[in-house]
């Protein structure tokens, strides 16, 4: 029997996919204009988004994220063939600006499998941070994903 499926690809904002064995899969549309549909078994957690009350402006990680892969180097492409280690470094670095590096590492063995909006991470036992509780066996695996560049 096949599991139950959620797209998350109307959510607006940066979020991980915790892998957990929760009976039902998480996808998003990924990769740039090559339109990809991953999916992993899991719970969706949106993080690290916000808006400004006065001028009602989106703030989130997602939107350097998706200026970074419609940038020169990837043009909308998707990274398809996989990331970078300085791809992996600038990730890392607006990762940190939003506070979220003691939570989030890029898992650097698997590059390869990352592309746009579906970075492969190991999500970090991090005791101050209340969204998360009750949790075992860290690091866990999981998903960065935020919404496509299509």
């Amino acid at each position: 029997m096949d599991k139950p499926l959620v797209n998350i690809y109307d959510s607006v904002g940066l979020g991980i996919i915790i892998e957990f064995p929760t009976g039902v899969m998480i996808s998003n549309q990924t990769g740039g204009t090559a339109c990809l549909h991953p999916k992993m078994e899991g719970i969706y957690l949106p993080l690290a988004n916000d808006y400004t009350d006065a001028g009602k402006e989106f703030l989130s990680p997602e939107i350097e994220l998706t200026e970074y892969f419609t940038g020169t180097k990837y043009n909308g492409s998707g990274a398809t063939g996989g990331i970078d280690l300085a791809d992996a470094e600038r990730i890392n670095s607006i990762i940190r600006k939003y506070r979220l590096n003691n939570l989030i590492e890029i898992d650097l063995n698997r590059l390869s499998e990352s592309h746009e909006a579906w970075i492969r991470i190991q999500v970090q036992e991090e005791k101050d941070f209340e969204l998360l509780k009750e949790f075992k066996n860290y690091p866990l695996n999981g998903i960065l994903t935020w919404g496509n560049s299509d």
